[in-house]
């Protein structure tokens, strides 16, 4: 791309959607060509769910009975992605479209209908002695391929409730997203961003994408604080209102997990996965257990920067001058480079998605925050990201260009009902990805000043997907436990809890600051998708294992790995995550993988302290 075609928005300015150059823009039309189109989807979506229920009372007629209505749920699964999707993502684009929202919340309400015409499916399909239906299974080829689906489902037999129980609820789907969608019209549609002065007499009005480039870049200490404070009190002026939506989603869960005769959240959580409930147990305490390289990487940040004082709003900004500016149009040939390692099939995958609309990249008005990779089934990956230009949002377009990537081949291998993935798997590619990136960053880098900055960001890295992520998930399994044993939950009971965790964590570390109790209520994660995060610590640390054998000196060895790896891709979601991580050489039953990353941070640690001694 020539010069006079970069675009690149001025720093602290948030534009409207119609003033960033379509290049910029995803391109949606893979999904549905229009409206008019994504209408004739959701009528046709329509049309399944309302034809799906002929099937009730004939599971047991035989096995083309049984592989009719697999196929039948498949075609409304694959529509959904369709009509979801297309909705969905345009949503993102602007919060503040009403009209659009009032579509996504019609495919939200005609999803509760698709809950409510299948709800009788489950318990008749359990009704049938799995003799009878392994047999068929053993006959059958075409059948065959639900075989893992029809066993997980008998795994959770004793959860599954009888018809009259499976539909009510369905009933209560409608309900499920309240919390969440209160949430983010709370800290989306209707937020008032603060404004704050830096001391240069820069006003700067503190987005979410604005409010992180002032942490990760402006030096002065004063305005990192101003800027930290300001946010989160616009938390704190609400807390009562994010006590209250938390505790739907716990009391949620807590009725989710009763209804279906399970000891606590966390086994309902994990069991449709087969996962053991002492993995985030275990996760949890070695973790703690290990948190003295973590504080000794503070302690040193404290010294390099010259601080008396060191609080949160002061962990990210870089540790040496490295004003270093990453135009978004030079990233995208660096994320391929960096993918070599996969292949060039891979490589090429990674091209296209750049270049393709596949990526929606800069910040507008109205659009939702943050970043995500949406695994849009019938079309192909789409990214949503707030680019910057610093060093954070490039590694977060590697990351989700990982999970796209997961996303691609396993939509190109799986058959539908298997093609979506586990959240205990997803997060390995990302970091993966991030880890690949890395390692070209710090071969190309030619100064200390380089080294410094990138091994910073490595150590970033584990601080912020392993140890900050597991303080999360500790988090949120002492709240769901509040709930399961009748106590309270306030706003006072959540910043108690958030205050005594980041001393546990952080210890003398990082000096007390009174605001940081409320940083509770900025996770979106706790409103949407509980029992999420810990996954981002036991992914990274897989992850680390991984890439143990990709950079390997013995080629075969290499070899070897790179094609586990893309078995792991290709798998999808077609056996339990455990299991599929084990076939790709990782044991997460192990306690050494997760005291391993503690040993890697020190290490790291270490080595940056040496970098930084000798640049003095």
């Amino acid at each position: 791309m020539s010069p006079v075609d970069t675009f690149r928005p001025e720093p602290g300015v948030l534009l409207p959607r119609d003033e960033i150059p379509a290049r910029y823009k995803w391109d949606l039309t893979a999904i549905c060509r229009d409206w008019d189109d994504w209408t004739a989807s959701f009528r046709q979506l329509e049309a399944a769910i309302d034809a799906f229920p002929a099937f009730q009372g004939t599971l047991a007629a035989g096995p083309d009975r049984l592989l009719a209505a697999y196929r039948a749920m498949d075609e409304m699964g694959a529509l959904a992605y369709r009509v979801w999707y297309y909705a969905a993502l345009q949503y993102d684009e602007d919060q503040r479209d009403n009209t659009i929202n009032a579509r996504r919340q019609q495919v939200q309400i005609l999803f509760a209908r698709q809950q409510q015409a299948a709800a009788w499916f489950n318990p008749e399909l359990l009704a049938i002695p799995i003799e009878t239906i392994r047999a068929w299974l053993a006959t059958h080829a075409d059948l065959a391929v639900y075989r893992f689906a029809i066993e997980s489902l008998f795994h959770e037999q004793e959860h599954v409730l009888d018809e009259k129980g499976e539909r009510l609820m369905s009933y209560a789907g409608r309900f499920n997203s309240a919390p969440h969608d209160s949430y983010s019209a709370l800290t989306t549609a209707d937020i008032t961003f603060p404004t704050v002065t830096l001391s240069t007499g820069e006003r700067v009005t503190l987005s979410y994408g604005q409010y992180r480039a002032v942490l990760e870049t402006n030096r002065v200490q004063a305005d990192r604080a101003a800027a930290y404070r300001a946010f989160h009190e616009v938390y704190a002026a609400h807390q009562n209102t994010y006590a209250a939506l938390y505790n739907g989603v716990l009391q949620r869960d807590w009725f989710h997990a009763r209804a279906r005769h399970y000891t606590t959240t966390l086994d309902a959580a994990l069991h449709g996965n087969n996962i053991p409930p002492a993995v985030v147990e275990n996760l949890i305490a070695a973790t703690r257990d290990g948190v003295e390289p973590l504080r000794r990487y503070h302690r040193l940040r404290r010294r390099a920067l010259g601080l008396e004082t060191y609080r949160l709003f002061d962990v990210f900004i870089p540790l040496v001058e490295h004003d270093v500016r990453y135009p978004y149009d030079e990233v995208g040939s660096w994320i391929v480079d960096s993918v070599a390692p996969l292949g060039g099939g891979y490589q090429q995958q990674v091209r296209r998605a750049c270049a393709e609309g596949w990526i929606d990249v800069f910040e507008n008005t109205g659009k939702r925050h943050g970043a995500y990779s949406a695994p849009v089934y019938g079309a192909h990956p789409y990214m949503l990201l707030n680019y910057n230009e610093t060093l954070d949002a490039v590694f977060t377009l590697a990351h989700e260009m990982g999970h796209s990537m997961h996303t691609l081949l396993s939509h190109q291998t799986q058959p539908f009902v298997y093609a979506g993935y586990t959240i205990f798997v997803a997060e390995v590619p990302s970091t993966l990805s991030e880890a690949l990136f890395l390692d070209l960053m710090l071969e190309r880098a030619r100064t200390r000043e380089e080294r410094i900055v990138l091994l910073q960001h490595a150590i970033d890295s584990i601080a912020s997907t392993f140890y900050t992520q597991v303080l999360f998930a500790d988090f949120e399994l002492q709240a769901h436990r509040l709930v399961e044993q009748d106590q309270p939950v306030t706003a006072e009971t959540l910043r108690d809890m958030y205050r005594t965790l980041l001393t546990q964590y952080y210890g003398d570390a990082l000096d007390e600051e009174e605001i940081s109790q409320i940083t509770w209520a900025r996770i979106p994660h706790f409103f949407s998708t509980p029992y999420y995060v810990y996954q981002y610590a036991t992914c990274f640390a897989s992850t680390a294992k991984l890439m143990q054998d990709l950079r390997a000196s013995d080629l075969g060895r290499r070899a070897d790995a790179v094609e586990c790896y893309l078995t792991l891709l290709r798998a999808g979601g077609s056996d339990y995550p455990m299991n599929l991580l084990a076939q790709a050489g990782v044991d997460l039953s192990q306690p050494e993988t997760v005291r391993a990353v503690a040993t890697q941070l020190d290490a790291l640690v270490s080595r940056l302290e040496k970098e930084l001694d000798e640049a003095r």
